[in-house]
C-alpha cells in the first residue's frame, strides 16, 4: 500500500497554485458519497486532487485505471487503507473498473464513518450495474470552462459569476465594466476556437490534435466497453457523427439518417443519445423531463464551440458557432428547450433568438420575456451582447 500513499502524495504537488472550477464551491461536500461526472479533460482529477488538499482528514488519491487494480478489488484495498487510519478516498474514472458500482455500495453500506468522492465518464449510469447508487449519490456533472473560467485560466482574471436574471436586467450597466479588463474581441475568439478544456494551457499547437484524440478515446473507451457496443455499431457511430459535423446545427431527419448509415432507425436514435450523454453532441429537445432516446430531437450541436473548429478549421460557421455557445454555456446552469418562436427558450420562461449585428427586434416582437443574444461588444435594452452568457457559470 506503500506505493499507492506515494502515488497520491506526489499528484497533490501537482494541482498547488491552480485555479478551481466553479463546481468546486456548488458540491455539498458534506456528503458520504460523491460523484462527479464529466467528459475527458474537463478537470474532474485536478477537482479531486484540490478537494483532498483542502481536507483536514486523513485521504488518498486513487485512479482506477492503475494497473494495481487490474488484479487487485477496490473493497479489499480500502479495508488495508482503513486499517492505517485512511477515512477520505478519492477515486478517479471509475468507469474503467469492473466492480464499480458493486463495491461503491457495498462502501456506502459498510463504512459509515468515510468519505467516498469518484469521478467517472459522463455516460455513467448509476441505476445501471451490479447496484442501484441513485439513491447513495450525490451526483454532479462538471462542464468544460466557461468564457469566465477561461480568462480566470489563461489571464488571471477574477471576474464575478452572473445570474440570467443580471444578464437580462443589466447588461448595459454589468457589459461595459467587464468590457474595461478584458480585450474584447480577442479574448472570446480564443475562448471559442481554444478554450474549452483547460489542457489548452499545455499546448496550443497540438490542442485540435488532442481534442480529435479524446473524442476516439470517449467513444472506444467510454461509451463502447459501457454499452457493450459492437465494432460494427462503434463505426455506424463515427460515421454518424461525421455526417453531422459537415452541418451543424443539425436538423435530424432519421429516415434519411437510418438510410444513408445502413443502420435501423431506432440504432440512430440510440446512438445520438449516447453520443449526447457523453457531451460530443448536444441534443436540443421540446422538453426536458421525462424525455426517450426515442423521441427525436429538434435540433443537434456539436457539443461546444472548439469542437466546430476542430471539424471546420477552414471556414467555420458563424452562425453556428455563435448558437452551438449559447446552447452549452445556458444548459450548464439552466434547463433549455427548443421554442415555437425563436432558437431557444430557457426555464419555459425566456424566449431568446441568437443572430449577429444586424439582427432586428423583429422576430421577437410581440413575444414576452423575448431577447436578442446577438455577436456585439455592447447592448441596449433587448439586444444582450453574446459573450455575456459566457458568465452564468
Amino acid at each position: 500500500m506503500k506505493h499507492l500513499i506515494e502515488k497520491s502524495d506526489r499528484k497533490i504537488q501537482l494541482v498547488k497554485g491552480k485555479p478551481k472550477r466553479y463546481l468546486f464551491d456548488k458540491i455539498d461536500w458534506s456528503q458520504r458519497l460523491i460523484l462527479i461526472l464529466g467528459y475527458r479533460g474537463v478537470g474532474k482529477t485536478t477537482l479531486l486532487l484540490q478537494y483532498l488538499s483542502d481536507s483536514n482528514t486523513k485521504g488518498i488519491y486513487l485512479s482506477l485505471d492503475d494497473f494495481f487494480f487490474e488484479s487487485n478489488r477496490l473493497i479489499e484495498t480500502i479495508y488495508t487503507l482503513y486499517q492505517e487510519g485512511i477515512r477520505l478516498f478519492l477515486l478517479d474514472e471509475v468507469h474503467r473498473y469492473l466492480y464499480w458500482s458493486k463495491d461503491l455500495k457495498q462502501l456506502y453500506d459498510d463504512y459509515p464513518d468515510i468519505q467516498v468522492v469518484a469521478t467517472g465518464s459522463s455516460i455513467l449510469d448509476l441505476s445501471k450495474g451490479n447496484a442501484d447508487l441513485s439513491r447513495r449519490a450525490s451526483v454532479y456533472k462538471l462542464n468544460g470552462l466557461s468564457f469566465r473560467e477561461f480568462l480566470l485560466f489563461e489571464k488571471k482574471l477574477t471576474i464575478q459569476q452572473l445570474s440570467l436574471e443580471d444578464i437580462i436586467q443589466k447588461h448595459s450597466t454589468i457589459g461595459p465594466e467587464i468590457l474595461d479588463i478584458i480585450n474584447y474581441p480577442e479574448d472570446f475568439g480564443n475562448y471559442l476556437k481554444y478554450g474549452f478544456f483547460p489542457f489548452f494551457r499545455e499546448a496550443k499547437s497540438t490542442y485540435y490534435q488532442k481534442l480529435e484524440e479524446t473524442i476516439n478515446l470517449v467513444i472506444e473507451t467510454d461509451i463502447a466497453p459501457f454499452e457493450d457496443l459492437q465494432h460494427s455499431t462503434v463505426r455506424t457511430m463515427k460515421k454518424l457523427l461525421f455526417v453531422i459535423s459537415e452541418s451543424v446545427p443539425f436538423t435530424p431527419n432519421i429516415n434519411k439518417l437510418s438510410e444513408k448509415l445502413e443502420a435501423p432507425r431506432n440504432t440512430i436514435l440510440r446512438l445520438l443519445d449516447y453520443l449526447d450523454q457523453a457531451q460530443i453532441l448536444n441534443l436540443l429537445r421540446s422538453d426536458t423531463k421525462g424525455t426517450s432516446f426515442l423521441q427525436k430531437p429538434e435540433k443537434i450541436f456539436l457539443n461546444n464551440p472548439n469542437f466546430i473548429h476542430l471539424f471546420s478549421p477552414a471556414q467555420p460557421d458563424l452562425g453556428n458557432i455563435r448558437e452551438t455557445f449559447f446552447y452549452n454555456q445556458t444548459s450548464t446552469v439552466h434547463a433549455v428547450t427548443s421554442s415555437k418562436y425563436s432558437d431557444f427558450l430557457i426555464d419555459e420562461s425566456y424566449v431568446f433568438e441568437i443572430g449577429g449585428p444586424s439582427k432586428s427586434t423583429e422576430q421577437i416582437k410581440g413575444l414576452p420575456n423575448a431577447y436578442l443574444a446577438l455577436d456585439i461588444k455592447g447592448g441596449n435594452q433587448k439586444r444582450i451582447p453574446l459573450w455575456l452568457f459566457g458568465f452564468l457559470y
